[in-house]
């Protein structure tokens, strides 16, 4: 087959032409051959089965009956006309009905000739009739492709609208594959293909969307699926390598007296087993000549800011500058003040860039950071400005990095000669799932243990009929000394109706806890930032005793002192979302408390995430539950969903598909590593053509 083929505009094939073309572009975004290949079948229904009339039950399904028309005939309704035509075969009779298109129908039914009829059935009295049946002449349906299965495409109404029924589609990947002679170019290497005792690619395509039967289907699926994983797995891979063994990483040999005087003198607690591990598998990084390029994943509170901190001192050590990216003001606040405490009278100069820092910090600011006076840069994307030029940076450390995009990142790279060492966090656990494809060209670390002295959030679910207990409950923990959260759904669509469930919400919480006996501080989207800093402060330092909010705090404020959480209507919110609340309290010593309050209504999935809260306050059971409710794609929201556009496989419900490609992939890599040996001839030829265009490339982190 001509290697070009496939990249044939769509308007040339038999059967399309510019206007369909267009169409076709438009609603599935078909532009050439190759596009129409990769438009898989969401179903199939079994053609391998012939009815005979006396056979048919009323079941509605779809069947296929042979058999003559013997007679046409237009009757009249209360509307319109309906044209007849009686069926019949050697059982028995039947009716076929059309409501609309009678002239051309009539004029191209053709009687006492043998057809197989195929559709839905529905039975009046004991009669069975089969409304706008898709329809072939024996001889033909004999001479097609057998499709044994039919496949249903995915549509749009705009495509039913225009006429490109699935007949039409069908009609036109037979096209296709008649053209192409079903001959297409293998992808994978012989030892693959027998190592998995998997199909042809000529004959996964044929099977895929015409299976001759449930076997060569499932052979079909699964090895289209497996070559998809395994290309994505494969880039991943080698991009993982080259970093490791092409791109210079800067030396980090000595660990000295900033690392090991804070070590010594300035923990505030003993690390736990898991941040041990954790602060060792960087220093490896750092000691290897290739550059770090690392994913710290830890749940809310596990301590990831002190392992970022001793990887910075680490860096200062060598004689390099830090910097610690935040994607909000009040984040970026809360890891300033947190780093500063932790490093109490150390000589180590560190300081804050924000959108709010003023123009003559900045000057002076900028001047250190050149100078190399400034150790450590805590910022948000103001840091990315151009005029922010460090003396020699050496360690990047992004935190929930998902928020950037890659732009914005590849800038921070280039503040140094030699790109810096780089560490990613983030407090929303990665299914592994989810972290193999999206991050597999990243080493994962994982602090998976609360420090010591934590006790473990309790959460329960209450009705809204129990808020007088729940009201009764915070005036107990508030006489304790506690302070308390209440938190308000936002949702960008209703944004005045959430306003307006904050505010009575508001009102009605000021009735039950009155002045002056209680102080409550009030935090929501609309106002002002300065005034938003106020109320939050005012929180913080215990002046008030309940921070009523809308999500704006789901990262930020740190208050130990923090004890109850209540989310109100729990049930418009997401799992993740619901975890991160969560995070919010338990951050002292004391039991702290999430209370998830709801309606009595409640959809399937919004059980499942209520119910899951309440058993387990596990961030990765959590997240492996909400990515099989929502779909990866969501999860990770447009930005990271690029690879989420997989054609066939879905990371979620083939994991074990997925499991096999990346260790054919680690297992090809180590013992072919530029795929030079001519058995992988074919792997290495379809890869530089997936890598010339972006099928598969243009999302990795």
């Amino acid at each position: 087959m001509n290697p070009n083929f496939l990249q044939t505009p769509i308007p040339y094939l038999k059967g399309v032409g510019p206007n369909r073309a267009e169409t076709l572009r438009t609603e599935l975004g078909i532009e050439t051959y190759k596009d129409l290949l990769h438009l898989f079948p969401n179903r199939y229904l079994d053609r391998t089965q012939y009815y005979k009339i006396a056979q048919l039950q009323s079941s509605g399904a779809d069947v296929q009956v042979i058999g003559k028309i013997v007679h046409i005939k237009t009757v009249e309704q209360k509307r319109g006309k309906r044209l007849v035509a009686r069926f019949m075969d050697d059982t028995g009779e039947m009716e076929l009905v059309w409501f609309r298109g009678h002239k051309w129908i009539r004029e191209n039914l053709k009687l006492n000739e043998t057809y197989v009829v195929f559709g839905r059935t529905n039975r009046y009295g004991s009669t069975f009739s089969m409304p706008h049946p898709e329809m072939e002449l024996l001889t033909e349906h004999q001479r097609g492709l057998k499709i044994a299965m039919q496949p249903i495409y995915p549509s749009t109404e705009k495509l039913s609208a225009k006429g490109i029924t699935n007949r039409v589609v069908s009609k036109m990947v037979q096209q296709l594959l008649l053209d192409s002679k079903g001959m297409f170019q293998e992808s994978l290497s012989p030892t693959l293909l027998d190592d998995l005792r998997l199909i042809s690619k000529s004959d996964a395509l044929l099977n895929i969307h015409f299976p001759k039967s449930q076997d060569l289907l499932a052979k079909a699926q699964f090895r289209l699926k497996f070559e998809e994983l395994f290309f994505v797995q494969l880039r991943l891979i080698s991009k993982k390598i080259i970093r490791k063994h092409k791109i210079k990483g800067l030396p980090f040999d000595q660990v000295g007296d900033n690392f090991n005087s804070f070590f010594s003198n300035h923990l505030p607690f003993e690390l736990t087993n898991a941040q041990k591990k954790v602060i060792k598998e960087i220093r490896n990084d750092l000691g290897s000549k290739a550059q770090m390029n690392r994913l710290l994943q830890g749940d809310v509170g596990s301590g990831k800011t002190i392992v970022a901190l001793m990887t910075a001192l680490l860096a200062i050590d060598n004689g390099y500058q830090a910097c610690l990216m935040a994607p909000t003001e009040i984040l970026a606040n809360q890891h300033y003040n947190g780093l500063k405490e932790l490093l109490g009278k150390m000589d180590i100069r560190i300081a804050l860039l924000t959108g709010s820092t003023k123009k003559s910090e900045r000057t002076l600011l900028h001047n250190q950071l050149e100078n190399g006076n400034l150790k450590i840069l805590v910022g948000t994307h103001a840091v990315l400005e151009d005029k922010v030029q460090f003396k020699n940076l050496g360690l990047a450390i992004i935190d929930e990095q998902h928020r950037f995009g890659v732009a914005q990142r590849s800038k921070l790279w280039h503040k140094n000669e030699i790109p810096p060492h780089v560490l990613v966090m983030t407090a929303t656990p990665i299914p592994r799932t989810l972290a193999m494809s999206l991050y597999g060209d990243l080493d994962v670390s994982v602090i998976d243990e609360l420090p010591p002295g934590r006790k473990p959030v309790k959460t329960v679910h209450r009705f809204d009929g129990n808020r007088l207990k729940v009201f009764q409950f915070i005036k107990d923990e508030i006489k304790k000394g506690r302070q308390v959260y209440i938190v308000y759904p936002l949702i960008k669509e209703s944004e005045a109706l959430d306003y307006k469930d904050l505010m009575d919400g508001y009102e009605s919480i000021a009735r039950d806890f009155p002045l002056p006996e209680y102080q409550i501080s009030i935090v929501h989207g609309k106002m002002k930032p300065a005034d938003k800093d106020y109320e939050m402060d005012r929180f913080v330092r215990g002046e008030t005793h309940i921070m009523v909010a809308t999500t704006v705090i789901e990262v930020g404020v740190n208050v130990p002192n923090a004890s109850v959480m209540i989310i109100e209507s729990a049930e418009r919110f997401g799992l993740s979302q619901l975890h991160q609340l969560r995070g919010r309290v338990g951050r002292g010593a004391e039991q702290s408390y999430c209370i998830l309050m709801t309606g009595n209504k409640l959809s399937e999935d919004a059980k499942t995430r209520l119910h899951t809260m309440t058993r387990t306050n596990d961030g990765f059971e959590i997240a492996e539950v909400d990515l099989k409710l929502r779909g990866p794609g969501d999860l990770m929201g447009t930005q990271q969903s690029g690879l989420l556009n997989l054609k066939i496989a879905d990371i979620v419900k083939d994991n074990q598909v997925l499991q096999t490609a990346r260790f054919h992939a680690i297992q090809l890599l180590k013992n072919d590593p530029g795929l030079e040996k001519p058995e992988n001839l074919p792997i290495r030829t379809a890869y530089s053509v997936m890598s010339k265009g972006n099928d598969l490339w243009e999302y990795i982190s």
